[in-house]
C-alpha cells in the first residue's frame, strides 16, 4: 500500500476488514476462504446477485455471505 492509497474497509459477517487495493467481490471471497458456491450475498441489506460479483467492492459495504440450510 502506498503512502496515497486509501484502505477499502468494509464489513463482512459482522468482521471488519481492510484491503489496500481495489479488490472484485469474487476476490473478496476468495481472499476470506469463503465460499462462491451455494452462497447468496446481500449488500448493505439487498440481495447482490452473482451477475454482479466480478464488480468492484465499494468502500464501508457491509456485507453478509449467506448459506442454505436444510430442515424444517
Amino acid at each position: 500500500m502506498t503512502a496515497t492509497s486509501i484502505p477499502i474497509g468494509v464489513t463482512v459477517n459482522g468482521e471488519d476488514h481492510e484491503f489496500g487495493e481495489p479488490l472484485s467481490v469474487r476476490e473478496l471471497l476468495t481472499r476470506l476462504n469463503l465460499p462462491s458456491k451455494g452462497v447468496a450475498l446481500a449488500v448493505d441489506g439487498v440481495v447482490f446477485p452473482k451477475s454482479r460479483w466480478d464488480e468492484p467492492v465499494g468502500r464501508g459495504w457491509t456485507i453478509e455471505v449467506l448459506t442454505a440450510v436444510q430442515g424444517g
